[in-house]
This record gives structure tokens, C-alpha cells and sequence, in this order.
């Protein structure tokens, strides 16, 4: 089969399949995201500022 004779067949195809995808994806509701558990706290104040300490074990050095 010579894809050169088809591909005008193949592009309006895809637009064809791309038009419906984005048809069918605009058709959604849209999502509302609400969180089970906070996210984030505000554990710094006016006079206070909040610190972070981050713990992690070396990587052995390779030689």
C-alpha cells in the first residue's frame, strides 16, 4: 500500500478524530478538587518565621 496516495485520507482522519476527542472532552463536567486533609499549615506568625529542617542519610562518595 502506498501511504503517499492516502494521505490526505490519514490527515482528515486524524483532525476528524482529533476534532471529536476534544468535542467529547470539552463535554465533561469539570472537576472539583476538594482535600480530605490540609495541606499546608501557616506555622509562621508577624513575628516569627517558619523553619524547615529536611533529614535525609548520605550517599556513600564512590570512588
Amino acid at each position: 500500500m502506498n501511504i503517499h496516495k492516502h494521505m490526505e485520507a490519514i490527515f482528515v482522519v486524524t483532525l476528524a478524530t482529533l476534532g471529536a476527542g476534544k468535542f467529547a472532552l470539552d463535554s465533561l463536567p469539570e472537576a472539583k478538587a476538594k482535600p480530605s486533609v490540609p495541606v499546608a499549615r501557616n506555622v509562621a506568625s508577624g513575628a516569627t518565621m517558619a523553619v524547615v529542617i529536611v533529614r535525609a542519610p548520605r550517599l556513600p562518595r564512590q570512588p
